[in-house]
């Protein structure tokens, strides 16, 4: 039934994209809010008929696919809020004065589309981070048409959703591209996709390998494009001293909960856990395999992502040094999650650069140092992350000020004591981190900023302002926030 595009297909479809882009990028702000928030109607429209596909396809259940849905009918109406309200333009007005010498020009500046945006979707997120997920969302957001390559593994549920994409396209009378819908089971599909020259940018979140892949395809092209790929992230958990003595059934109860939600099917999945050896960490470790035996596990999305889980998780607790403290009945079906807990001494963990790898699924490992001078050695040596937490007191803090150094440059969010499951979609919300997390640091893929991948910035010079964007003229006509000769207001120029 869904058989993969042709590349002849595909070039049909992206030149109604490309065509489709100097009509939308011209829409007003208002109009691309509408189209946003028909979608997220549509979506809910769907009602029941969409979760159960979802649950067909993914395993999940069906309190987390509603609990999903919901977030991404908030993340298309919060971005077409944020849309609307054009901060994320970043308006800048430096006025001119041709009484100076030289004369000063009249400068204007601000975040334009980018263009043609395609989009994969996500295995563990059908819905926020798919068809109608927070890339399509902030690409819209930002004047661009999207093209979806939907994911095989849940392709039923994505076209439910791209079906509700161009029901909300139609009503709002979009032009005919503004949303383009791809099978393509073969990498090759993904491939030609992201070389195609109607293609100005990407957005990914998955695996490391699939991103980087991704990544230097679009590093080779002529015009090189950007792409912005979420790639996993181990997401360690400093457990210091203090908190380990004061709070360590606390500490096991969050600990074990986070590890193993949705069979820890989350790219924030704490899968490091580092501590100092010691009496408080062995209580630590007694109560949270007492929290895990109480996990009844469950099945993962699919049979290739449970087959890689315990291939990777071999790979890892069959390295030399490294003990398994809990394993849950190996008896399980193959597509059940086995839940694992792993434990090395510091001194091979800093050899062996395999333990550092991201195991997807309910696992985490602890890392157990000798001291803390060895704990901020890992740290040094730890790669880019999406997460870095915190579980310490005010006395760790202020005992360990090295270790929050070092830390802060490792991650996008940095957390004290909360676990990293859980990412709220808010403007102050960082998701993205520095590499291998992400391929670029400097963007957020959860939040309104998010709208800023798929934008560039353009300066217009001595324009008159007739024929400037409405975003840019005197009288500011859309009532947006703009940067007027440094000072942050909605006042027409003249009446700054």
């Amino acid at each position: 039934m869904y058989t993969d595009h042709s590349t002849t297909e595909i070039d049909t479809l992206l030149a109604k994209s490309e065509a489709a882009f100097y009509q939308y990028k011209n829409l007003s702000l208002k109009e691309r809010a509408h189209f946003m928030r028909s979608i997220a109607a549509e979506i809910e429209a769907l009602g029941e008929e969409l979760i159960t596909a979802a649950q067909k396809e993914t395993h999940l259940s069906e309190k987390r696919l509603i609990a999903e849905r919901k977030r991404t009918i908030f993340q298309l109406n919060s971005y077409a809020d944020a849309a609307e309200q054009g901060n994320w333009l970043e308006a800048r007005i430096d006025l001119g004065d041709a009484d100076k010498t030289p004369s000063k020009p009249d400068l204007r500046k601000m975040l334009v589309p980018l263009g043609p945006v395609v989009v994969f979707g996500a295995s563990n997120f059908p819905f926020a981070y798919s068809t109608a997920g927070g890339d399509t969302a902030c690409a819209f957001a930002a004047g661009c048409p999207v093209i979806v390559k939907a994911h095989p593994a849940h392709v039923e549920t994505s076209t439910l959703v791209a079906r509700a994409i161009s029901k909300a396209a139609e009503q709002c009378n979009m032009p005919e591209g503004i949303f383009t819908h791809i099978y393509g089971a073969d990498f090759k599909v993904g491939e030609y996709l992201v070389k195609h020259e109607a293609v100005k940018a990407v957005g990914f979140t998955g695996s490391y390998s699939g991103g980087r892949a991704l990544f230097d395809l679009a590093a080779q092209r002529k015009a090189p494009i950007p792409v912005f790929a979420e790639m996993g992230s181990v997401n360690p958990v400093f457990l210091l001293p203090d908190k380990l003595q004061q709070d360590h059934q606390w500490l096991a109860d969050k600990m074990a909960a986070s590890i193993t939600q949705d069979m820890g099917q989350f790219c924030t999945n704490p899968g490091l856990m580092i501590a100092v050896k010691g009496g408080a960490l062995d209580q630590y470790v007694k109560q949270l395999l007492v929290k895990l035996h109480e996990v009844t596990p469950s099945k993962m999305l699919h049979k290739g992502i449970a087959r890689n889980y315990i291939n990777n998780m071999q790979t890892a607790i069959t390295q030399r040094h490294v003990d398994v403290l809990y394993q849950s009945d190996n008896k399980l079906g193959e597509e059940d999650g086995m839940v694992t807990i792993a434990k090395v001494p510091g001194k091979y963990f800093l050899t062996n650069v395999q333990l550092r790898q991201e195991v997807f699924g309910p696992y985490s490992l602890l890392v157990e140092c000798s001291d803390e001078a060895e704990m901020l050695k890992i740290a040094q040596h730890l790669e880019g992350q999406l997460t870095t937490t915190l579980m310490a007191t005010v006395n760790d803090i202020n005992n360990n000020s090295g270790l929050v150094n070092v830390l802060q440059e490792k991650c996008g969010r940095f957390i004290m004591n909360s676990v990293p499951t859980g990412v709220e979609v808010a403007l102050a919300m960082q998701h993205g981190g520095p590499f291998p997390a992400c391929t670029d640091s400097r963007f957020t893929a959860v939040g309104a900023d998010g709208i800023k991948r798929f934008a560039r910035p353009v300066s217009f010079q001595n324009w008159d302002n007739e024929f400037l964007p409405d975003e840019l003229k005197n009288e500011n006509p859309l009532n947006i926030w703009r940067t007027v000769n440094n000072q942050p207001t909605q006042a027409a120029v003249g009446k700054v």
